[in-house]
């Protein structure tokens, strides 16, 4: 059999279109996985980027309560109570008991101020 000068055999041309089909598909399989990683670097940026957001939102909420509480007024501190002094001789004495055991009562003196006042008073 004689060969054909410049052209391929039947052979020939089957093998280079095997190359060139095994070559197209190892592009298309090497482009369809650069084209998933980008996807997947893109997924896991935008989940950075919510996850940043949602710790900024949830700072800013603390910020705002922090300010609300300085913006507050203090809440009044009742001052020291201070027994009078006795105008005479023995002076009031059961008044100011009864004084000193109705702000007990009433919450205003703790235990141990109440106490303190007491023992100020029959010193």
């Amino acid at each position: 059999m004689r060969r054909r000068n410049g052209r391929p055999g039947l052979i020939g041309t089957m093998a280079r279109t095997a190359v060139i089909a095994g070559t197209a598909t190892a592009v298309s399989g090497s482009v369809q996985q650069g084209a998933a990683q980008k996807q997947q670097v893109a997924a896991q940026q935008a989940a950075q980027e919510q996850a940043k957001a949602a710790e900024f939102a949830a700072m800013q909420e603390q910020v705002a309560a922090l300010q609300a509480q300085q913006a507050a007024p203090p809440a009044a501190v009742p001052p020291a109570w201070q027994p009078p002094v006795a105008s005479g001789p023995g002076g009031d004495l059961m008044a100011q008991l009864q004084q000193l055991a109705s702000m007990h009562q009433a919450g205003i003196l703790s235990d141990a101020e109440f106490a303190a006042a007491k023992a100020k008073l029959l010193a």
